[in-house]
């Protein structure tokens, strides 16, 4: 796909309007399999929770899939959209455009049931729109590689439920951006005979929406500060596109104004 120029300056001033219009601390994530609910750390991570919420707002994240899934490390998800009508032998998934990208603010452990953003490897301030999922404590490794991964927000109890059900979908390799992704009724063997992939057979998110505009929602919860981010720097990268000991994150990050990167991967 092109760059719609136009849809990157409209989304620039989507994000500067709602940078300082909302405050919003509760979101609801609504897939295909259950809702997740996360309660975002706006006063801790500013910058994060409103690059996340401007594209919640701006509805960019309707429509878009769950697109790799890594038992007991992490899912991912806000990169690429399921396009309509799919067409056999093809991966029906775009990827969606995205705006500036945030300053890294390492200031939480990446836990399970902790939200974080993906980044480019070995660019620090490189987050856009893509985000993860923590399934284990995997502070030891996200905490410290490329400057360690931003934690925003934290999963309700109820909504790892559905997180884990996720987790537990079969994936499937389409090559790729796409060697984990988790799909319902659909194998490998399909795809190589060139089965049209459907909207149901992947892990669909309808919509993010907001739930609870409360700046002060996360009061009463205690996220584990990262205190192992100046202690070592090297390992594995969760990056805009990661990988090494635990495969790789697919995710795609644009580097400044009106210009789009191309999918790559970086070690985890």
């Amino acid at each position: 796909m092109f760059l719609k120029n136009i849809y990157i300056i409209s989304l620039t001033a989507v994000l500067c309007f709602f940078s300082v219009s909302s405050n919003a601390t509760v979101v609801e994530i609504r897939t295909s399999l259950g809702d997740i609910e996360v309660n975002l750390f706006d006063e801790s991570t500013p910058e994060t929770v409103e690059n996340f919420l401007t594209y919640v707002n701006s509805g960019a994240y309707a429509n878009v899939v769950i697109h790799r899934s890594v038992g007991g490390f992490i899912i991912q998800s806000g990169g690429f959209e399921y396009s309509s009508p799919a067409v056999a032998g093809e991966v029906p998934l775009d990827e969606i455009e995205t705006g500036p990208s945030v300053i890294n603010e390492p200031v939480y452990s990446n836990l399970r049931a902790t939200i974080a953003m993906a980044k480019v490897s070995g660019l620090a301030n490189s987050a856009t729109s893509q985000w993860f999922i923590n399934l284990a404590d995997n502070s030891s490794n996200l905490d410290t590689q490329n400057s360690g991964f931003t934690v925003f927000g934290q999963v309700s109890d109820a909504g790892m439920q559905t997180v884990d059900a996720i987790a537990a979908t079969s994936t499937v390799n389409l090559g790729g951006a796409f060697t984990d992704i988790p799909m319902q009724n659909y194998t490998s063997a399909d795809f190589s005979n060139d089965v049209v992939i459907e909207e149901e057979n992947l892990v669909l998110i309808s919509d993010v929406v907001v739930t609870d505009s409360s700046v002060t929602s996360a009061a009463n919860l205690n996220p584990v500060v990262n205190t192992l981010i100046n202690s070592d720097t090297s390992g594995g990268n969760v990056s805009s596109s990661g990988g090494g000991a635990f495969l790789w994150l697919s995710l795609v990050a644009l580097l400044g104004f009106g210009a789009r990167l191309q999918t790559r991967r970086d070690q985890a």
